[in-house]
């Protein structure tokens, strides 16, 4: 397989990811006010979501396709999701005193996230 055909595949689909993730952020900002991430609460879980049910439904096809594996799984997913922007945002949460909403990031985002995972994937 040739690297750079791989590090497309993973580049373009980060791209996408990411501006998703940009555009969920947006939306929801438009339509929730809170101290609670919600947009990257949003975009975490449906990257996860995305991703336990590309297993779920393509476990068998993931080893043998390039697409697959490296623009959806790595790239898009990876994009889509952000576990330092959610790192930083529970900080945030607790350096402003807000220590319910900075649990509740925590508890939420591990939970479901989790949750979604169990019960696609099912190892």
């Amino acid at each position: 397989m040739n690297s750079f055909y791989i590090a497309s595949l993973v580049f373009l689909g980060g791209g996408l990811g990411s501006l998703s993730r940009f555009g969920i952020g947006k939306l929801i900002s438009n339509f929730h006010v809170s101290k609670f991430p919600a947009g990257t609460f949003t975009a975490n879980i449906l990257a996860t979501l995305l991703l336990g049910l590309t297993v779920f439904f393509l476990k068998d096809k993931i080893d043998s396709n390039n697409f697959i594996k490296y623009f959806l799984i790595i790239g898009f997913c990876g994009g889509f999701s952000t576990f330092s922007t959610f790192s930083l945002e529970t900080i945030t949460l607790f350096k402003d005193g807000l220590f319910y909403f900075g649990l509740m990031n925590i508890i939420m985002s591990l939970f479901v996230a989790f949750i979604i995972i169990w019960v696609l994937v099912k190892y």
